[in-house]
């Protein structure tokens, strides 16, 4: 760790005097206690603080509310749990930039605050010993983009060299080296930018983690490892420590279980995880995260596709372009997640509000509800409810992320509220939803050998996003089903070139594309290792119908309409259906009604008969092969959209002559 690299932590505004009330209650034996968020920000911010206080033999403990129970922030109901347990400081880590009140009260009570947080301050400060937030107005910190287990780093740097007399250089390279993985993990998961002082603290603390994790974070990526969950890299394992560990691993594998258990079960859980040194307390513990990551994903599912339908049932857009939705419902802890996944589908903000535990929508308009949201470029969340701050009892966050409480009867107008914001930002700023490509590669030029490259440019995250190729008209050899539906695999080539390319959350069914089509791929280059073996794997961005595919369907829309009005063609066109096109249309079509699906796109028909029977049908024909269908009776059909039929079928005793079709008759004397 290049030391001399960091900024210097006493820059912060307050660490001054943070550091000398936290030195003081070190040398009188004061209990101080460490109040954290129940995210994987504040559940690393606490272990870090916690552990560096009790190796200075400090009275300590520590707390994070319950998101159900005390939810966000602190409470003067907790202020004064502490100080009757003799709590003298508090110390917030991740959370304390909006409690100007509960800070007033603990001073009434004999209790000091030490505030420590990076979201966005409002325009008064709480009146605390020392309020240390990079984001605060007069602190002319360079870099501002600390996440909350970043600003607990430098504070505890600072502790520890007004304690020692050592240089800062010194002090840096002992606390990295005991707490660098927790500051990376923190920091990785709260999307922050790897960029400046963050990416050589990440960079540090991913190669600590490889080389010699701690005993609860070996039990976790042990117990991710062998659920055969979603993981970009390969399982660490006892016999596999030198394995590599990147942001994607972290942010994608741990994170999500570590976050698990504030969502689902307790924060305290993930907590306990770092803080032990027990091989079987920690695996336990890494079980209990593991199946608590379970529980959230199939609720957030659950609650995705609850919003889906809602939105895609009868949402105006154009009238709301913040989307503001509530029920009783949806979990509270599981909200802040769908919401990303609404933001990231329909490029808009969203917020996202659960009045979990109300019995009626009707005549509860007391009832206090629970928001989490997040935003896209351009719309800054935090400005954004500030507009309309006298709505919400709390809030806070981030340019992108933000929680709040909302009573039910202020819910309409918060949603006029943001609407309007919305509105204005973007007349003044236009929302693009664009990925950019580095460069424009065909299959042959991915190889192990730039995959590894592509690896020393890490670590990679926001601000500092690993590269993305594009290659166009690739040809799909195979769509495969991943983790019981939720990612899709795709078997890809061009020419003598075969590659695999994973694309994460996203389904078969939502992809839309099949076996026999072709796309244009946006992705990231990624080693993956398997059984000891390395390749290099496609990690997926975006993909759609390649743009050639697209010209040749437009070419044959054109030519059916010149047929259909009379035109003549050849032999080799291959127009004309036989029986057999016919019986494997009518296959498909049968099979899709017992699925209950009565909707099908002619695309999906064209694939299907292929895949299941075989056939060579084009996309003429199956025109043609709907159309006598409908004409004989055998499907009742309705093409509500361009090639989107809605179809149901009709059971004949009788077997269908399909010879006296007149548009078959029709079609054969048009053959040259």
């Amino acid at each position: 760790m290049e030391s001399e690299m960091l900024w210097d932590p006493f820059a912060l505004k307050d660490m001054d005097k943070a550091v000398d009330r936290i030195e003081s209650a070190i040398s009188n034996n004061e209990h101080i206690l460490i109040y954290g968020d129940y995210d994987v920000d504040g559940v690393t911010s606490v272990s870090t603080a916690y552990l560096y206080l009790q190796s200075r033999g400090a009275t300590v403990s520590y707390h994070i509310p319950n998101r159900s129970g005390e939810g966000h922030g602190v409470s003067t109901f907790a202020i004064d749990k502490f100080s009757q347990d003799g709590v003298k400081l508090i110390i917030t880590v991740d959370t304390g930039i909006t409690a100007g009140k509960e800070v007033d009260y603990a001073k009434t009570i004999g209790v000091d605050f030490v505030i420590t947080d990076h979201h966005e301050c409002h325009a008064d400060l709480p009146e605390a010993v020392a309020v240390v937030n990079p984001h605060r107005l007069d602190c002319t910190y360079p870099f501002k983009e600390l996440a909350g287990v970043g600003v607990v780093f430098k504070l505890i740097c600072a502790v520890e060299c007004r304690y020692t007399g050592n240089s800062m250089g010194e002090c840096v390279r002992t606390i990295c080296q005991k707490y660098g993985d927790l500051v990376a993990i923190g920091t990785i998961a709260d999307v922050m930018p790897i960029i400046d002082e963050n990416r050589l603290i990440v960079a540090y603390g991913l190669a600590r983690m490889a080389s010699a994790p701690r005993t609860g974070l070996m039990s976790l990526m042990e117990a991710a490892a062998y659920r055969g969950e979603r993981r970009i890299e390969p399982p660490i394992s006892s016999h596999h420590k030198n394995g590599k560990i990147t942001s994607g691993y972290i942010g994608y594998t741990i994170a999500p279980r570590i976050n698990a258990a504030g969502r689902i079960k307790s924060a305290c859980f993930a907590v306990e995880l770092f803080l032990t040194d027990k091989v079987e307390y920690a695996d336990r513990l890494a079980e209990l995260l593991c199946e608590a990551n379970r529980e959230r994903q199939a609720e957030e599912n659950r609650i995705t596709m609850q919003v889906f339908e809602r939105i895609d049932y009868d949402y105006d857009f154009e009238k709301y372009p913040f989307i503001v939705l509530e029920s009783n419902e949806w979990h509270h802890g599981v909200i802040g997640i769908v919401a990303s996944r609404i933001t990231e589908k329909y490029c808009l903000p969203c917020i996202l509000i659960s009045f979990d535990g109300c019995e009626s929508d009707v005549g509860a308009q007391t009832d206090m509800g629970k928001g989490s949201g997040r935003s896209i470029k351009g719309v800054n969340l935090v400005e954004a409810l500030c507009t309309c701050s006298e709505l919400l009892p709390k809030f806070g966050g981030h340019e992108l992320a933000a929680g709040l409480s909302i009573r039910r009867s202020d819910v309409p107008a918060l949603r006029e509220a943001l609407a309007a914001y919305a509105k204005e930002r973007f007349a003044q700023n236009p929302y693009e939803n664009i990925i950019e490509a580095e460069l424009e590669i065909s299959p042959s030029d991915v190889s192990l050998a730039l995959a590894e490259e592509l690896q020393k440019l890490e670590p990679y995250g926001a601000g500092n996003p690993s590269p993305v190729f594009l290659m166009k008209d690739l040809f799909i050899k195979e769509v495969v089903s991943v983790t019981g539906g939720k990612h899709s695999k795709l078997i890809i080539g061009s020419g003598h070139t075969t590659l695999t390319a994973m694309y994460f959350s996203c389904s078969p069914s939502l992809l839309g594309l099949y076996a026999g089509d072709r796309a244009d791929m946006l992705f990231s280059i990624d080693v993956n290792e398997y059984n000891g073996r390395k390749s290099a794997q496609l990690i997926i961005k975006d993909i759609r119908k390649a743009e050639a595919q697209i010209a040749d369907e437009e070419k044959w829309r054109l030519r059916f309409k010149e047929i259909w009005n009379g035109a003549h063609f050849t032999a080799e066109e291959d127009i004309i259906p036989t029986r057999k096109d016919f019986a494997d249309v009518y296959c498909f079509m049968r099979q899709t009604a017992r699925l209950n699906i009565d909707e099908v796109e002619h695309h999906t028909i064209l694939i299907g008969t292929r895949k299941d029977y075989g056939s060579h049908i084009n996309f003429i024909k199956l025109k043609y092969i709907i159309r006598i269908l409908q004409e004989m009776n055998v499907l009742g059909i309705d093409e509500y959209k361009e090639e989107f039929y809605r179809f149901k079928l009709h059971y004949n005793d009788e077997k269908v002559d399909l010879e006296k079709s007149n548009i078959l008759r029709r079609l054969r004397s048009q053959q040259l």
